[in-house]
């Protein structure tokens, strides 16, 4: 089974991201924080990092959208 980065619902501080890649890089949650202030009082990067990541990562348990694939049989024209 393969990780996969997803925002974490359990162990989350404002919107999961920081425990979300520091579960898939398997290292503490706190280190993760810790580099988000860093980059956000030197030049204010971390809170645009983190809100793009925010918005990029899906949470965990949501549902992931994937493709159908179907037969040209599935597909119902309906007469007017």
């Amino acid at each position: 089974m393969s990780k996969k980065l997803m925002r974490k619902s359990d162990d989350r501080m404002v919107f999961g991201v920081a425990s979300g890649i520091a579960d898939y890089l398997n290292i503490d949650p706190v280190i993760v924080r810790l580099l988000f202030v860093l980059m956000a009082l030197t030049g204010g990067h971390g809170i645009l990092v983190y809100l793009i990541l925010t918005i990029i990562m899906p949470e965990e348990g949501a549902p992931v959208g994937k493709a159908h694939v179907f037969d040209e049989e599935e597909i119902v024209i309906k007469e007017a």
